[in-house]
């Protein structure tokens, strides 16, 4: 009798914390609902994002080691970025400086913030031409989508291969065309010509990226806007700046985001097209570092490059956040 009422006073409690649980969830609003369910995913995409920068940074505080990425040298705190921000490993075994205004296009941090803004700037511009006119109806449009989409398509091996042959002296005919207007005979060897050769290999490739989410964004806008707009009188000028652009501009800043996180990691480009000490990027100097097995130094570079990349996703979050609260 005793173990039978036991079992029943376990049971009474059971129910009565499964009933307390469900009275809680009730209580629950859609959005704490919803942050509920996404917990886990959370969790899980936490562990796996910050604890590979947690150890890249516990790296970053030690010396470089001379034997494996596993055994790093002695706790030297933040001496690496010190060095790294003053410039210090440039004579050492960085043929290109991380940031240095003499030598702007030597410079990995400047190269970066150069090719990520033009790239990005003409990327959105052309993309945003693109998708207005593919949003149009006319004969031919599912040929003209085929041939923005094909450059995307093109492995990114071969896009730079292609720029690299059709920019060689000897080879291509773009070399002797830039030599007529003012290029050397050899730009892709030249930082300043190579780097607006590798951003004009980008543009090409990636402005159809930035023209389809933009043109998902386009045709989400509700036709029934534009027949109102057209009745009360609004010119194609007003339909765009009334209409078209406040509300694909969520979606712009989302393709924005996504181009400028990719931008900011060039280096497969650069690598295949000029190479990374003609045009050297932030993901160049961390190849080139841990390649000379400066793993501390390789560690630093790769948290300033994380931090940096951070600090963009957080200011497309509050202008996203605030154009969505508008």
């Amino acid at each position: 009798m005793a173990s039978e009422t036991q079992v029943k006073g376990g049971a009474q409690q059971r129910s009565g914390a499964y009933a307390g649980l469900v009275q809680w969830l009730e209580t629950l609003n859609d959005a704490q609902f919803a942050y509920l369910l996404l917990a886990p995913v959370f969790i899980l995409l936490g562990i796996i994002a910050f604890w590979p920068l947690a150890s890249t940074f516990v790296i970053s505080l030690h010396a470089d080691s001379l034997r494996s990425a596993a055994q790093v040298g002695e706790f030297v705190g933040f001496r690496n970025y010190v060095a790294l921000l003053t410039g210090q490993l440039a004579t050492v075994a960085l043929p290109q400086p991380f940031f240095d205004l003499s030598r702007p296009f030597q410079s990995a941090l400047i190269v970066t913030a150069i090719f990520t803004v033009v790239s990005v700037f003409f990327e959105t511009i052309i993309g945003f031409g693109q998708a207005l006119v593919l949003d149009q109806d006319f004969r031919g449009r599912r040929w003209v989508r085929v041939a923005i989409i094909l450059p995307w398509a093109v492995p990114l091996v071969i896009q730079g291969m292609i720029f690299y042959l059709l920019f060689q002296p000897g080879l291509g005919v773009g070399a002797d065309l830039l030599n007529s207007y003012g290029f050397s005979q050899t730009p892709l060897v030249n930082s300043s010509e190579a780097l607006a050769l590798v951003i004009v290999a980008d543009v090409w490739k990636t402005t159809a990226f930035m023209a389809l989410l933009i043109l998902a964004g386009l045709q989400s806008i509700d036709r029934n806007l534009y027949d109102v707009a057209r009745v009360a009188g609004a010119s194609k000028w007003q339909q765009f700046k009334m209409i078209t652009f406040p509300l694909v501009l969520p979606t712009v800043l989302v393709a924005l985001l996504f181009r400028t996180l990719a931008a900011a990691k060039v280096y497969g480009l650069i690598e295949t097209m000029t190479g990374c000490t003609t045009v050297p990027s932030l993901s160049c100097l961390v190849v080139t570092t841990f390649s000379s097995r400066r793993y501390g130094t390789a560690a630093a570079v790769a948290f300033v490059t994380a931090i940096i990349i951070g600090a963009i996703v957080s200011i497309y979050a509050v202008k996203y956040y605030r154009g969505e609260v508008s």
